[in-house]
């Protein structure tokens, strides 16, 4: 739906994961941390020694942190990273020749005799495994990458996992997993960065209307990924476009605020949001009033809009549920101003079931829910 947008995204994320190969084999020096203080400080030496050359005393470190009584699993993994690291700086055995074809960008060898060899020797593990994944992408095998990465990226994956999937997905052009690693980086690790990927990513749809381009900027705002100046004006200039004028004046104050807004049309664009809010609120008597008798319940749905720009949420609840017992233009829609407006009133949990209540075959609002309804889940 918006793969275009993704693949801009993703082709940025190829430059911060080309070295992740390499960082998983140097990640024992702080492998120790998993440790208790009695282990790790054995660990800390046996690493120590190894970087200055060493290998035998650091083998001999690692053999007594094994001989501490009660080993935890935190201990056994920290001790199993700092003896493949040794190993490595050793230059001998399997792991040694796995790690320097990586390093050497003998990949092939990497992916089939390397690997198989560490498997014989009991020494593949999730670093080594993350490193073939890493190895296949560098070859282009895409695919066999994502495939491997889909298997390790079960429950909790970690972000370096998603990271590389994400970047494999783009290399390959798999949508599917572009957009299964971006969500789940977003869901999983809710940084303002994946967000504002995501919805950067979102604005892209195909035939987004300016209704949905408003929820989105909604989002970015709600998320800190709402940046410069275009982004605050458009969002307002849409905020009052839709009779949510309240709304439109805090956001250009939080533009001027933030810096980002200055100067006479910003001024203007101010005035006007504030002069029609104050017009709003003192016609809210008679808006309510036609929207009650009227016959379809679409003016309904739009007063509810504007109790949420104004932060009136019970108020907007009721006047969009009262739409809804009526005959609308655009049920979907009304389903998400209501999932807004309950999320607004802190009911999480109904919010959801209303962005769920949007038809699936409404690709654009479809769209605009799920997004929203992620949101929800994540704060």
């Amino acid at each position: 739906m918006f793969s275009q947008k993704l693949r801009t995204i993703a082709a940025a994320l190829l430059l911060g994961s080309a070295v992740i190969g390499a960082g998983v084999l140097s990640s024992t020096l702080s492998a120790d941390a998993a440790a208790r203080p009695q282990v790790g400080n054995l660990l800390k030496q046996a690493i120590s020694l190894a970087e200055g050359g060493n290998t035998s005393a650091a083998e001999a470190k690692i053999h007594e942190a094994e001989s501490t009584g009660g080993l935890t699993p935190g201990d056994n993994q920290a001790i199993a990273q700092v003896r493949a690291y040794v190993e490595a700086k050793s230059n001998a055995g399997p792991l040694a020749k796995f790690t320097n074809d990586y390093n050497s960008g003998r990949y092939s060898a990497v992916v089939d005799g390397d690997a198989d060899e560490l498997r014989k020797a009991g020494k593949y593990g999730y670093e080594q495994e993350v490193v073939v994944a890493q190895a296949y992408y560098l070859m282009g095998k895409c695919e066999q990458a994502i495939s491997m990465l889909r298997d390790m990226a079960g429950g909790h994956a970690s972000e370096q996992i998603l990271s590389l999937m994400y970047s494999a997905a783009y290399k390959c052009g798999d949508n599917d997993a572009m957009r299964t690693a971006l969500e789940r980086l977003v869901s999983e690790y809710n940084k303002p960065q994946y967000w504002s990927d995501l919805l950067q990513a979102a604005e892209g749809m195909k035939g987004i209307k300016d209704h949905q381009l408003l929820d989105i900027y909604r989002l970015r705002l709600l998320t800190n990924s709402l940046k410069s100046k275009e982004d605050y004006e458009t969002s307002a200039e849409l905020a009052i476009e839709f009779k949510s004028s309240t709304e439109a004046a805090n956001i250009v104050q939080k533009g001027l605020d933030a810096k980002v807004l200055a100067g006479d049309r910003d001024m203007r664009l101010l005035n006007t949001a504030k002069t029609q809010a104050a017009a709003d609120v003192a016609a809210l008597p008679k808006t309510a009033a036609a929207a009650a008798a009227a016959k379809t319940g679409d003016a309904s749905v739009s007063l509810g809009e504007t109790y949420w720009g104004m932060g009136r949420y019970p108020d907007a609840i009721n006047a969009i549920q009262a739409g809804l017992k009526k005959p609308l233009t655009d049920k979907d829609d009304a389903q998400i101003r209501l999932g807004m407006a309950y999320y607004g009133a802190g009911q999480k949990s109904e919010a959801i079931q209303a962005f769920n209540a949007v038809s699936k075959t409404n690709a654009g609002e479809a769209e605009i829910a799920h997004i929203w309804s992620l949101y929800v889940r994540t704060h």
